[in-house]
């Protein structure tokens, strides 16, 4: 019988702190049950007892919001270093990921493409696009939309810039003045 009880008291469920044999007393008043019965008058007994320093709980803060916290220091430190977009070609099986950081205006960029993917995109003339070139460079914007690349100014270009997509220049005739 004595086992018993011993089982019982072990798988019992209570509120409190682990490690305490002590359950947490409930009450819908949010003073002690001492402070009720001294009518909010605290006790010589009260004011000389020193409470119990509070311990953290092992599993405390949880793993996963410290998880988030480093996740986005590390998100911060990327964004500050450098601008990646993934570069596409069309007929190439691969994609490459560029640092558009790197880059100060677009003639630098088309050399670094042309010797990435080795094809020729020309250079850009607002006035009759990628001339003489089989192949055209197309950035997705922040809105989604597809535009051809160097029809706005750099710094506008590097910031709304998510995504670049070599194609043809018969296949961009839409989207430009090609």
């Amino acid at each position: 019988m004595e086992q018993e009880s011993h089982v019982m008291k072990a798988t019992e469920l209570r509120l409190g702190l682990p490690g305490s044999d002590e359950p947490v007393k409930k009450s819908s008043n949010k003073r002690g049950s001492s402070e009720i019965e001294n009518n909010g008058e605290k006790s010589d007994h009260q004011e000389s007892s020193v409470h119990p320093t509070k311990t953290q709980v092992v599993g405390w803060p949880p793993v996963r919001s410290f998880r988030k916290n480093v996740m986005q220091q590390k998100k911060t430190e990327a964004e500050s270093s450098g601008m990646y977009v993934k570069v596409s070609m069309d007929g190439a099986p691969f994609l490459r990921k560029i640092d558009l950081k790197v880059y100060n205006n677009y003639p630098e960029l088309l050399k670094a493409l042309e010797n990435m993917f080795k094809c020729t995109i020309g250079v850009y003339c607002e006035k009759e696009g990628y001339n003489g070139s089989e192949d055209a460079l197309t950035y997705e914007d922040k809105d989604g939309d597809w535009m051809l690349a160097g029809d706005v100014p750099w710094e506008m270009f590097t910031s709304s810039c998510r995504r670049m997509r070599i194609m043809k220049a018969s296949e961009a005739k839409g989207l430009g003045c090609l």
